[in-house]
Order: structure tokens, then sequence, then C-alpha cells
């Protein structure tokens, strides 16, 4: 497993914070996440032979999210 710490702007509310961890966590390859909202950052656990994580700041992106 490795662990990417992805920026993400455009957060204003815990349903925010919902959306990108569920986002997240559905995907296939992915371990754990943890989505701060005062930091804007999501920490994520992920399988490298399953996902990138270019992927991941993509699927942050696809849920209406900037991430860096």
């Amino acid at each position: 497993m490795q662990e990417v710490t992805i920026k993400v702007g455009g957060m204003s509310c815990q349903g925010c914070v919902k959306n990108v961890t569920g986002a997240l966590s559905a995907t296939a390859g992915v371990a754990s996440v943890a989505v701060s909202l005062e930091a804007g950052e999501a920490k994520v656990s992920y399988d490298p032979a399953t996902v990138s994580a270019n992927a991941l700041r993509a699927i942050i992106e696809e849920a209406g999210f900037d991430a860096a």
C-alpha cells in the first residue's frame, strides 16, 4: 500500500467531506480515506497496482472539487 495526500479545493462543509470520502472509498484499490475539511486535503491509502494517484485526483475532480 502507498499513501498520498491530495489537496482538495472547494470543500465548504461536512457534506463535501462526505462526498469526497464516498467517491474515493468506492474506488477499487483504495484501502482507507481520511478527508479533512480544515486542512483541505484527503489522505488516501491505496494499492498502486490497482489505481494511481492521478486517477484518485481525477475522481475528486469528477465529484466536483479541485484536486492538486
